[in-house]
């Protein structure tokens, strides 16, 4: 399909380069539909990269009775993990049990169990959890991931890290996903069918004339472009209600609610590759992840968020609530100065009047506005393990208003470097290093779990280190930084170091200066040629 030029009109305009709108861009192009998408920093720069990191239903939502949201969730799961199984895996969750335990736990569930059994108010009872997780394993048609089993920690691996009090725990099957990694995917699938994606390219202003929308945008040089189409995505994330009121200038009373969620970064707390749920005494979860094979990830935090401008981060109170509340499981307790690393990204949830951050629904909520003479889709909400289904029933209201020929066909479809099966990884691992022996196990871990198949084309030709070009450190190659400029839309170091990878986590200051000054003067090359 050709690619419009500025002024002809295509069929959708897409604001946000997040799990939202690159994955409405790959179901539109793939459609057929001629389609733009802006982004006015890197490919998943926000929310879409400061996830817990999980594709799963969504335990806690059952407490809220959102059936239908983690019914989708657990069937989205195999789906996904089918779809991308170098950037996703089954995890083994485990959920530590005492019977003493008691929450200050204001959910429907818990309201109605303190009415029915008022001795039971403040407590999760061992049957209600096994109710909880018996639906979890039943609603979503699994397949192939394992289901709930209840463990003796005490003489076990899993209960090594814990305290002795925890004898009895519950183990449950979710995924891991490699978030900003799927959201690049999922733009590069959209370029191949078509789609135009615009990195660091800010929409300036959009109004419709004679039916059709005419945006108008600012790339990082400056330079200004109008583009025409027949219908608006806002998918900006934690700007879509400014989006909505004051670049699309739509008076609309639909909201949302910025809830920030931070995580705090360690060494490696645990030998073995499950994932813990700890319950705290107010009610809420957090999670202790194997993190980039040498940590462990810890989160996450809810807390209301006020202004999508102002970049969320780990505040020092949230620092310590992830400690106390992993320090109330595991025997060894940690402090502020083993965390290595924290982030934080705040959630942009369909305002649905909850009385407090954590009860607010995770759902997603699409709207069609065509009050100023086009239509626009204004997406709210919504989980990263639904983004699929989202772009479906995106494409079924937009179908209302733009012909939208083809029907759904994303379910199973590959993104780039996932044709393989589930289960191939430690396969494909020992493949590579049988073609390129100077690798290392990590080092060919790393680039199977990040490229899949891809992993060959990164390497090309090469027969010894050297021929990969410089080191940057970490086993990242100028070879390999080429190679996500080119096509992953990589221009600094952020980009490589935290989104398209986490080697951030395993370089020094000083390398990521050579990084970042050989990637500046790579791309002053560039631009000198485009302009011959």
């Amino acid at each position: 399909m050709a690619a419009p030029s500025e002024q002809s009109p295509v069929d959708l305009f897409i604001i946000g380069g997040g799990i939202n709108g690159c994955g409405i861009a790959r179901d539109a192009a793939g459609r057929g539909l001629s389609v733009r998408l802006a982004e006015k920093n890197d490919l998943a720069s926000a929310t879409s990269s400061a996830s817990t990191k999980l594709f799963h239903g969504g335990l806690r939502y059952l407490e809220y009775f959102e059936i239908r949201l983690v019914r989708e969730a657990l069937i989205e799961r195999e789906v996904l993990l089918r779809a991308m199984p170098h950037i996703s895996w089954p995890m083994r969750f485990v959920l530590p049990y005492h019977p003493d335990m008691r929450f200050e736990n204001d959910t429907p569930t818990s309201k109605l169990l303190g009415l029915v059994m008022p001795w039971m108010r403040g407590r999760r009872p061992a049957w209600l959890i096994r109710l909880g997780l018996f639906l979890y394993d039943h609603l979503g048609g699994r397949k192939l991931l394992p289901a709930t089993t209840t463990v003796r920690l005490h003489g076990t691996p899993e209960g090594a890290p814990l305290e002795d009090r925890f004898e009895k725990a519950f183990e449950y099957s979710d995924c891991w996903v490699e978030d900003s990694r799927l959201v690049v995917l999922n733009a590069r699938d959209a370029q191949a069918r078509g789609a135009q994606i615009m990195t660091h390219t800010r929409v300036v202003s959009a109004h419709v004339e004679n039916g059709l929308w005419h945006v108008t945008t600012e790339a990082a040089g400056g330079h200004r472009a109008t583009h025409v189409a027949k219908m608006l995505v806002n998918a900006g994330g934690p700007w879509v209600g400014d989006i909505l009121h004051n670049t699309v200038r739509i008076n609309s009373s639909e909201g949302v609610r910025l809830v920030r969620g931070s995580h705090i970064v360690t060494a490696r707390l645990f030998e073995h590759d499950k994932c813990y749920f700890f319950q705290g005494t107010d009610g809420r979860i957090i999670f202790a992840i194997p993190y980039e094979q040498d940590f462990t990830l810890i989160g996450t935090t809810d807390q209301e968020h006020d202004d999508p401008d102002i970049a969320p981060v780990c505040t020092p109170g949230e620092q310590q609530y992830l400690i106390d509340f992993a320090n109330a499981y595991f025997k060894s307790d940690i402090g502020p100065a083993d965390v290595v690393w924290t982030y934080s990204g705040v959630r942009p949830l369909y305002d649905d009047g909850a009385s407090s951050a954590t009860a607010a629904t995770r759902d997603y909520t699409l709207k069609v506005d065509t009050s100023a003479g086009a239509p626009v889709l204004n997406v709210f909400g919504g989980k990263i393990t639904t983004y699929r289904r989202l772009a479906e029933s995106a494409l079924k209201k937009m179908s209302a208003h733009i012909a939208v020929a083809k029907g759904d066909w994303t379910a199973g479809v590959a993104l780039p470097g996932g044709a393989f099966a589930v289960g191939e990884v430690d396969d494909m691992i020992a493949r590579l290093v049988s073609s390129y022996p100077f690798l290392s196990d990590f080092w060919a871990r790393r680039l199977i779990r990040a490229y899949g198949t891809e992993a060959w084309d990164i390497l090309g030709s090469a027969k010894k280190l050297d021929d990969l070009g410089g080191m940057f450190g970490a086993t990242l190659t100028a070879h390999e930084v080429e190679w996500l400029m080119h096509n992953e839309y990589a221009r600094g170091a952020e980009d490589i170091l935290w989104r398209r990878s986490k080697l951030g986590l395993r370089v020094s200051g000083d390398q990521v200066k050579a990084l970042q000054d050989y990637m500046d003067d790579r791309l002053r090359q560039r631009e000198a040629a485009a302009a011959e």
